[in-house]
């Protein structure tokens, strides 16, 4: 990790006030494309996420890979000390993000009106699980909470077995990359008026915005869609299917793609037959197009499936398993894969950036921090404290 920060939010300064998931994704996306992060924590405990699997050396991988390119200090934000050194923090900021439950920065006097009578022109972002506004906007969340109110878990499954959630959090990072993208779009703007703004990110609107023709599916027609397994709502077929030794997925959403899988299963005349000569066609009689593919897909292995319908052209993978992820050679020769060196975890593998930008490339340049690690360093250095004054705020435990 001795990239060099080239990344286009260098000189971009963030108060991170987030915790778990939502904001802490949000706030890494920054990090990694350059902006400063300082963390602020509880005293002794932290964020949450410190205490969840797995572990190494004590040390939690889900944090670390989370709070990577960060500044970790502690800070009680209950008390009057601790509240006017976050004033003084948000003061120094360009963007502020939190996500804490609606009203709980309000209640710490840190909500955007206080922050912005000290820093007019601060980007203040909140994500919560409902949002700052209506009927729900002080019900409890987590992802699963916002996958089963949110739509996703009702369209997500087997129709003769119960809604599943996703496997990744993906309300949350959905979430996170919102915010990311709206604190961007608020920081552009203010550029060019000098105006800061609020930013309010509900898991659960970001997460109705990538239902993708599912919405649109009952508002246009009034059908409410129902599970599908891993059928496509609108093609066919677009489905996973069993083979000799394992499942393959194929995606064919047009007719063209529909003539080259039929050509690669040598039944040209599946492309004559009336049931199945456009794609509505297909999806409409897709109870008659799925046992033919699947007798076809059950005699060949799954290798040799994705490798034929790759010199065909036609969409098709296997289902790969993390470990057969992590060492595929379009994971490395995308560099998805970082290693960090953490001083007590040691050294590991997480995820790297998944934008690449070809001048102002994202990077990982430091591991996570430990709780409290740069606390002395941000208070003697951005907020201007004496030696003396934080060891009183460390006797205290304001710190």
């Amino acid at each position: 990790m001795t990239e060099p920060n080239r990344g286009p939010l260098k000189g971009l300064k963030v108060l991170d006030f987030t915790r778990v998931y939502s904001g802490p994704y949000c706030t890494m996306l920054l990090g990694d494309l350059g902006a400063e992060i300082i963390k602020v924590e509880m005293p002794e405990t932290g964020d949450e996420t410190r205490r969840f699997l797995p572990f190494k050396n004590n040390e939690s991988g889900y944090y670390i890979y989370l709070n990577r390119n960060k500044k970790g200090i502690t800070l009680d934000l209950k008390s009057s000390a601790g509240k006017e050194i976050a004033l003084k923090l948000a003061q120094w900021a360009d963007i502020l993000v939190e996500n804490f439950s609606p009203g709980t920065m309000a209640g710490l006097g840190l909500d955007y009106d206080e922050v912005r009578k000290v820093n007019p022109q601060i980007v203040y972002a909140s994500i919560s699980g409902f949002g700052q506004t209506g009927p729900l906007r002080q019900k409890g969340a987590y992802d699963a909470v916002v996958q089963a109110m949110g739509g996703l878990a009702g369209v997500t499954g087997f129709p003769d077995r119960p809604p599943v959630k996703t496997g990744p959090s993906i309300a949350d990072a959905n979430a996170g990359v919102h915010a990311a993208f709206g604190i961007v779009s608020a920081v552009y703007n203010r550029q060019k008026t000098g105006e800061g703004q609020y930013i309010d990110v509900s898991m659960m609107d970001a997460l109705f915005s990538i239902l993708e023709n599912f919405v649109v599916l009952y508002t246009m027609t009034g059908v409410n869609p129902e599970r599908a397994g891993n059928e496509n709502l609108a093609s066919a077929p677009f489905d996973t299917f069993p083979t000799q030794d394992d499942y393959v997925a194929i995606a064919t959403a047009n007719d063209r793609l529909f003539e080259k899988l039929a050509q690669a299963m040598e039944m040209p005349e599946l492309c004559q037959d009336e049931r199945f000569l456009t794609n509505p066609l297909r999806k409409a009689n897709y109870a008659e197009l799925r046992p033919i593919m699947i007798e076809w897909t059950r005699s060949r292995t799954t290798e040799e499936i994705v490798s034929l319908l790759d010199r065909c052209k036609v969409p098709a993978a296997p289902i790969l398993s993390i470990r057969e992820l992590v060492a595929h050679p379009q994971i490395k020769a995308r560099e998805m894969l970082v290693e960090v060196d953490h001083p007590v975890a040691g050294r590991f593998d997480i995820p790297g950036f998944p934008v690449k930008l070809s001048a102002t490339p994202g990077t990982v340049r430091t591991p996570a921090p430990l709780l409290g690690q740069h606390t002395d360093e941000v208070l003697r250095t951005i907020v201007g404290l004496s030696e003396q004054k934080i060891q009183e705020l460390k006797a205290t435990k304001v710190v």
